[in-house]
Formats: structure tokens, sequence, C-alpha cells
């Protein structure tokens, strides 16, 4: 334990296993079926899921890892498990990342009570406060955005939502860098 509980707060994907794990407990599903049924397939996601490294849809991306021993580039399929789960590891395409904001914000997944619960920071700190399982970044007292990111050997992706313009954003990688650096370019456009 890093501090007594409350004290202070520390993002660790441990708690997503046991969330997960919580997931499984109870409803008897396997916890990548159970987002496979209530996430992907109500938010139309059709190019998304967890998937095995050996059976990829056509046409996904290999991750890819810099080896800057000697420059050269390698897949990623010997860092990353062969199947994701509750901690990450989902394969999701930037259209349907897009959907699942949509879903989110016209509370098809959740109750609208339950929606503002999730995007309520709980964490406050600064310009950036944590909500439930998503990142809420402020300017000038205001929510800017909403995100959420991922990073892993040889991949990388954030997504963002602007409640004051309805935009959304979702930029994947194939490669551990990128994304950040693309979003806020973005971002100074508006």
């Amino acid at each position: 334990m890093k501090f007594l509980p409350g004290e202070r707060f520390h993002y660790n994907n441990a708690g997503y296993i046991i969330l997960g794990l919580i997931i499984e407990q109870q409803t008897g599903e396997s916890f990548t079926d159970f987002i496979e049924t209530e996430i992907f397939k109500k938010c139309r996601m059709r190019d998304s899921g967890y998937f095995s490294l050996d059976q990829l849809p056509e046409n996904t991306a290999l991750g890819y890892i810099d080896n800057s021993d000697d420059g050269t580039w390698r897949t990623n399929i010997y860092s990353v498990p062969v199947k994701g789960g509750a901690d990450g590891g989902a394969f999701v395409t930037a259209p349907d990342m897009v959907k699942l904001w949509e879903a989110l914000f016209n509370n098809e997944l959740l109750k609208k009570e339950t929606t503002a619960y999730l995007l309520e920071p709980h964490v406050v700190g600064g310009d950036v406060d944590y909500g439930y399982g998503v990142w809420i970044n402020r300017k000038n007292a205001k929510i800017f955005n909403y995100h959420v990111m991922g990073y892993d050997p040889g991949v990388s992706f954030h997504s963002a939502v602007y409640p004051e313009t309805d935009i959304k954003l979702a930029i994947p990688s194939n490669k551990e860098n990128g994304p950040f650096d693309v979003m806020r370019a973005i971002e100074k456009q508006f």
C-alpha cells in the first residue's frame, strides 16, 4: 500500500482487474463476453472486441516496438497478453470509439443519473480530475474535455469528448506513442 485509503489518489490498473473479477462473479460470464455484449453490441461497435492475437480480424494493424538498440522495429506479440482483459487489451477502431462516446452521452448504456455520476470528478487535482474511469480536463473552471487513454508495448490510444463543441476524437496508434501529441495539436485549433 502506498498510502492510507482516502489520503491520496494513484491510478492503478489492478483496480480494473478486481472490477473484472467482480463482473464475472456477478454475471457468471467471462469479462470479455460481458463487455462485448453489454458495451460493444449495444453501441454498435461492430469492428471492436477482445480478439486473440492468433485470430485477429482481417486488416488489423499489428503493434510495433522500436528496438532502439539497432533502429529496427518488432511486433508486440510477445509483449502483450494473447487476449486482453479487464485491465486493457481490447481492439477498438476510431469510428467505434466515437460510437461509444455517443452511446454514453445519449444515456444508451446507463441511466442519465448514473452517466452523470460516472463523469463527475471523484478525485480533484487542479486542471485534471478523475471520474470513474474517465479523466476530466478543465480550462477556465469549465470542463474542457473528458478523455480516456491506453498504452501497452507497441500500441497506444487517446480519445476525448469536448462538451462545449460536441467534438469527439479517437486516435489509435500501432506504436507506443503519438496519439497524445496528435490530440494536443488538434486541440490548439479550437
